[in-house]
């Protein structure tokens, strides 16, 4: 056992090391540690499950009842650039020494159960919020929902964003089957919220089969966008108007921010809420490496952690929406259970020219599959990367600076080129 004064990246490299597997789908173990950590539960707790848009849904709840005076702790995965991320109190990633702090406890709770590095995370997360005494505890869901770490903890409400293809080696190969998995979130007598217009069938049937109160996108709540890209939004309970737009890009925040605020009055938690709070906390909102840009080493950067086809199409429709006369090369690495031409396709009509990598995982696609890949499915020129910095230099060689270099593929591609860009910077004001 590592002492709590222990750096905390010792602490995560021998997390691990805990689990032969880095996914190990069940509830038992976690639920187990779990009860030996008695903790202190708090009086609201959200889980937030779904294919696409459960980080942005996190922050919007998160923001939302901050500015309407609660106490909040936001439980999100993976993170871009710092574990710290993933925690986060009262709108601020917690520090090191209390991580490492969490971890020693969990450590201690758990005696020889196993637990997988995202189990022992989320109850570390559990640990801190329960000290820190927030009335408000907001969870992602990190694979499916039924089996996942989070779903050992019971709901107030629960929100499922939408369901579409991915992990389909671990939830299932249709969208039913990956929905049943989601549908775990569903509690008897308690609320859950699907944000998405088509609703899947699994998610019906095990609505009524758990006896939870299902609310539907278009049906028990909607929204409405007007010419002057101002939106409202209606409920049987409450109605908003004139609102501005969620800062954070791309056409589906709005439908996100909807299911949000039936969340919040599901929950009891939208009491403070109204047209004035939310036209001052959405449109300022913004989420590292989705749709984010930077200027960097004299170029024009966009992240985006696009990782299943749902997701790359909205992208798609997001770079057709900016679209430029400049030149565009794409960063791409994926993992190799993902659908690298359903993600790849959307895009091949706004990238130029690609770089293939390795993602920074041991479930990577090796960046000569995916070059092979790409150079299958499109007429665009492709380079093969051995490295993170040899991937921007291409890119940068490329390019020039009207032009964009897009980064995709997933978090583990899109973290370490922000890390090398930020590198290079930091290189560049030392010299």
């Amino acid at each position: 056992m590592l002492s709590k004064s222990a750096p905390l990246s010792d602490w995560l490299a021998w997390l691990e090391t805990l689990s032969p597997v880095e996914i190990d789908l069940g509830l038992e173990r976690v639920r187990k540690v779990k009860e030996q950590l008695d903790l202190v539960m708090p009086e609201h707790l959200l889980l937030v499950a779904g294919t696409n848009g459960k980080g942005s849904s996190v922050l919007m709840c998160d923001a939302i009842l901050r500015a309407g005076g609660a106490t909040v702790g936001a439980y999100t995965s993976p993170h871009i650039c710092k574990y710290n991320e993933r925690i986060v109190v009262n709108g601020e990633p917690v520090d090191d020494a209390c991580i490492t702090a969490a971890f020693a406890t969990v450590d201690a709770a758990r005696g020889d159960v196993r637990l997988t590095y995202f189990e022992f995370g989320t109850l570390a997360a559990a640990v801190i919020f329960a000290d820190a005494g927030v009335a408000v505890w907001i969870l992602e869901i990190g694979l499916g929902g039924r089996l996942d770490a989070c779903n050992v903890f019971e709901p107030t409400a629960s929100l499922i964003t939408n369901v579409s293809l991915d992990h389909c080696d671990w939830l299932g190969d249709n969208v039913e089957a990956i929905a049943r998995e989601k549908a775990g979130v569903m509690r008897a007598g308690r609320s859950t919220v699907f944000g998405a217009l088509q609703v899947p069938a699994a998610i019906r049937d095990n609505a009524g089969s758990a006896g939870a109160d299902l609310l539907c996108a278009g049906v028990d709540f909607s929204f409405d966008v007007a010419d002057d890209n101002r939106w409202s939004w209606r409920s049987g309970v409450a109605h908003y108007g004139a609102l501005a737009l969620p800062g954070l890009p791309g056409r589906f925040q709005v439908a996100n921010a909807a299911a949000v605020l039936m969340l919040l009055h599901v929950a009891g938690l939208a009491d403070a809420i109204d047209s004035s709070l939310l036209n001052r906390v959405l449109p300022g909102l913004d989420l590292a490496g989705r749709m984010q840009t930077r200027y960097s080493l004299g170029r024009h950067w966009l992240f985006d952690v696009a990782h299943n086809p749902a997701a790359a199409t909205e992208l798609a429709a997001n770079l057709a929406d900016s679209a430029t006369s400049a030149s565009t090369a794409g960063i791409v690495g994926l993992l190799v259970d993902k659908d690298a031409e359903g993600v790849l396709e959307p895009l091949l009509a706004f990238v130029d020219r690609w770089v293939a990598i390795t993602a920074a995982s041991n479930r990577a696609m090796p960046a000569a599959e995916l070059g092979r890949q790409l150079a299958n499915l499109g007429q665009q020129p492709v380079l093969i990367a051995n490295s993170v910095p040899d991937a921007v230099e291409f890119a940068r060689r490329q390019t020039s600076e009207s032009d964009r270099i897009l980064v995709t593929g997933s978090f583990f591609t899109v973290a370490p080129v922000i890390e090398c860009l930020d590198a290079a910077g930091e290189s560049q004001d030392d010299g």
